[in-house]
């Protein structure tokens, strides 16, 4: 709502004006006036609505979203076509040498060119043309309809009204020739037929009349009225589009409860007799029409651009709509191609039994009269063999090198392939070469399970031998120097101290790789046994 100035305002006031714009914008309450009488939009914005305060509006106003000071310089008058301003009586030097007018030269003339130019005739002088200069602002340079004259139009409908006269009055000169053919076909008559003629005349006639206003009454739709045009008011036809007969759609149900109404876009959603006769009511809410006819298949090419867009395709509904539609168009070709192959692919391989003959009885009923002999080892030596069903799965495959299928071979609860008895589904075949090494495992494997359970039903005496230190047996005839052990024992007290205070070991450290038995028994004796529960007491 525009405001005349800014001015502080109560609570109270300012609570009453939020109230008053939000009734202007409902339309319960009419909407403000501006300083010439016309009425301000409701719906338009404040900044936009308000005018700045050194304009010093007294009342609200629009002018200043509008250019309201104007260029003196800038004019809207336009050429005065035609327009002479003096008639010469002879050439004049500079003039134009084909008709004799000062305003052009010979190249610019645009007279039919004389044999004879009026410099060397000094007849016929044309006059000079009003030449005209005018200094047009933005927008009268970029009107397409500066300078028009709409009184000029006047000559087209003239014209085409002439049209139309000309071709009435044809027809009707037409009608009138075939009257007077027939009216002079009936004197000739016998007289016993006269009653019969006269009606049959009066049918044609009133035939021809009806023929002769057919183009009055096209005219039926039409409303003569008032309208407004670019040169002024002038009378023009207007189609009624309405039919005065239909109801509005906010007057269909009054219910406060029904179908709600918005009257800024004139849109009902809903349905506002939901309850009502589908065959009789003609109106059944605006989703109804989203949701048939070509609003699908314009949602549809909406949702198809949006997924193509995200797909990666360089196409836009708004931007594009033409190469939109064409990549539906398309897309839908190439879907429906993709679906006949497929069925086609689906056919070859199963078959059509909606395209077949009828069924024989035999595979209708289950049985058949026809009588099939057969040998001890299951040849057919009579008769034909009954054809089995085939099933939807793939029969006598055979992979990885098998020769028979998954299933040929049970053993254990487990199922496998009977040419290498492996029970493993995806294993490669090892022929017969796997099935005696695992008939020799599994024979090992039982060896050792009886083995194992005898070991354990009779344990033998074990002997408690000395481990030697270096991990084999101590030999009987082993004897260790005293003297040599105890400096074995000096030596691994020393190591050990080196060990802890890693200062004290020298840069260059001899390694002697020669360890004695008196060494590897000093070592068996100073190293600390985890498992000993008296280890905390040994030092």
């Amino acid at each position: 709502m525009a405001t005349a100035s800014v001015a502080f305002k109560s609570r109270e006031d300012h609570r009453k004006q939020i109230e008053l714009e939000e009734a202007r914008k409902a339309g319960l309450a009419p909407a403000e006036l501006d300083e010439d009488g016309k009425e301000i939009n409701p719906h338009i914005p404040q900044y936009m609505s308000s005018a700045p305060w050194y304009l010093n509006a007294d009342r609200p106003s629009l002018k200043h979203q509008k250019k309201w000071k104007s260029d003196p310089n800038y004019t809207k008058s336009w050429y005065d076509r035609g327009a002479k301003i003096f008639q010469a009586d002879k050439y004049r030097k500079g003039a134009c040498e084909n008709c004799g007018a000062m305003t052009h030269d010979s190249k610019s003339c645009m007279e039919r060119p004389r044999r004879v130019g009026a410099k060397w005739t000094n007849k016929h002088i044309a006059p000079d043309e009003k030449i005209e200069t005018f200094e047009l602002d933005y927008d009268g340079k970029r009107d397409r309809w500066n300078g028009y004259d709409a009184s000029t139009y006047a000559r087209v409908i003239e014209r085409y009204e002439a049209r139309d006269e000309a071709r009435k009055k044809y027809l009707k000169e037409q009608q009138l020739k075939k009257l007077e053919k027939s009216n002079q076909n009936g004197e000739d008559a016998a007289a016993s037929d006269d009653d019969d003629e006269e009606e049959e005349e009066d049918d044609d006639l009133r035939v021809d009349e009806a023929k002769v206003d057919e183009s009055k009454q096209m005219d039926f739709a039409k409303v003569e009225k008032r309208v407004r045009t670019t040169g002024g008011g002038s009378t023009g036809t207007v189609r009624n589009l309405r039919i005065r007969e239909d109801t509005a759609k906010y007057l269909l149900n009054l219910d406060c409860n029904s179908a709600h109404y918005d009257p800024k876009t004139r849109s009902m959603r809903e349905d506002p007799l939901p309850d009502a006769d589908p065959n009789e009511k003609f109106y059944g809410g605006d989703n109804q029409y989203r949701n048939s006819g070509q609003a699908l298949e314009f949602k549809e090419l909406n949702i198809h651009a949006w997924e193509a867009f995200d797909k990666g395709q360089d196409v836009h509904m708004q931007a594009a709509p033409s190469q939109a539609e064409l990549l539906y168009k398309s897309f839908k070709v190439r879907k429906e191609q993709l679906k006949y192959q497929t069925k086609e692919t689906i056919i070859e391989k199963y078959g059509n039994a909606a395209d077949e003959d009828k069924l024989p009885r035999e595979l209708l009923l289950g049985q058949s009269e026809r009588q099939v002999e057969y040998d001890r080892a299951g040849r057919i030596i009579k008769g034909q063999e009954v054809v089995l069903p085939r099933s939807k799965y793939e029969e006598d495959v055979y992979i990885n090198n098998h020769t028979t299928v998954w299933g040929s071979w049970w053993k254990d609860h487990q199922w496998g392939y009977k040419c290498c008895k492996q029970t493993i589904r995806n294993s490669y075949c090892t022929g017969a070469a796997g099935i005696e090494a695992a008939e020799a495992a599994s024979d090992l494997m039982k060896a050792n399970i009886a083995r194992k359970e005898a070991a354990t039903e009779d344990p033998a005496p074990v002997e408690e031998k000395r481990l030697a230190t270096w991990g084999t047996d101590v030999p009987d005839d082993l004897v260790l120097d005293e003297k040599l052990l105890a400096d074995a024992l000096k030596k691994e007290d020393l190591r050990k101290r080196e060990e802890k205070d890693e200062r004290k070991r020298k840069y260059n450290v001899r390694w002697n790789d020669e360890v004695t038995a008196e060494d590897m028994e000093a070592y068996r004796m100073k190293k600390v046994h985890h498992d000993d529960p008296m280890k905390d007491f040994l030092n």
